[in-house]
This record gives C-alpha cells, sequence and structure tokens, in this order.
C-alpha cells in the first residue's frame, strides 16, 4: 500500500511539474521563450485542455514568408489574406463565434532578425499577438504568446 500511496504522490508532483510553465505566467500576455523549452509548454497546455499553436518561422526572411509559415503552421483557411489584420481576425473573431474556448498557448520560434523582417516589422508581428491577448482577455479566456528571436 506504501508504494501505491508513494505512486500517487509522485504521479500528482509530476502533474504539477508539467503546468508549472504555464502556473508561473500570467493568463494574457506575449513574452519571450527564454526560460521554456517548447515540448514543456505543449505537454502543459495539453494538461490543461489549451489550443497549442507552434510556429517556426527559422526559414522566413520578409513578412510574407512569416504570414505564409503562419498560415500554413496554424492551419489557417486557404482565404487568410496574408497581412497583419487579416492574422489578428483568424486568431481572434471566427475562433470566438466557434463556440467556449478552453485557452491558448502560442510559441512563434526563431522569428527572424534580418534587413526585411526588421525590428519595426517584429514588433508589429508581436504587436497582432498583444492585441489577440487582450481580445482573449476581454472574454477571460487565457492566451499566452511565447517567442524567439532567430
Amino acid at each position: 500500500m506504501g508504494a501505491q500511496t508513494m505512486s500517487f504522490f509522485d504521479h500528482r508532483e509530476r502533474e504539477t511539474e508539467m503546468e508549472a510553465p504555464l502556473c508561473t505566467v500570467r493568463t494574457n500576455i506575449v513574452q519571450s521563450i527564454r526560460a521554456f523549452r517548447v515540448h514543456d509548454l505543449q505537454e502543459a497546455a495539453g494538461r490543461l485542455g489549451h489550443h497549442f499553436l507552434y510556429a517556426n518561422l527559422a526559414h522566413a526572411q520578409t513578412k510574407q514568408d512569416v504570414l505564409d509559415l503562419i498560415a500554413a503552421q496554424f492551419y489557417f483557411p486557404a482565404h487568410f489574406g496574408k497581412n497583419f489584420d487579416a492574422l489578428y481576425d483568424c486568431l481572434t473573431d471566427p475562433i470566438h463565434k466557434s463556440g467556449p474556448q478552453p485557452g491558448f498557448v502560442v510559441v512563434l520560434e526563431q522569428i527572424p532578425a534580418v534587413a526585411k523582417f526588421d525590428k519595426e516589422v517584429r514588433e508589429q508581428l508581436l504587436d497582432v499577438f498583444r492585441e489577440a491577448a487582450d481580445y482573449w482577455a476581454d472574454r477571460k479566456i487565457a492566451f499566452r504568446c511565447f517567442y524567439s528571436f532567430l
């Protein structure tokens, strides 16, 4: 019986550890991924029942490349307009209209830092995700976005 009890506590401790990456982060935020591993965030999102959206942008060089990769990796509809307004729309309204949402964990890995995707454009991209976080905060739905630069 002692071994079973210990097993239960070990299992419960492991669940808490898996949720821990998200428990220490505000629910509606866009922040650097520095202290987190993608795999851990994905597992934590799964444990919490949240949607996990991941885009690896390492091969992007331009705004259009970034939008194309996000659209493909987030499975946006074919009619996606491939601009920042359309990106915001795809992250918010259609999903909200589809019914209650459990929450979101978004990872944008290796955002390019090149001449054709300069600091201003990177900030515009992150602003779209900040606005989406605000949108979901107004609806009391967790939306956490983590990013890294290439």
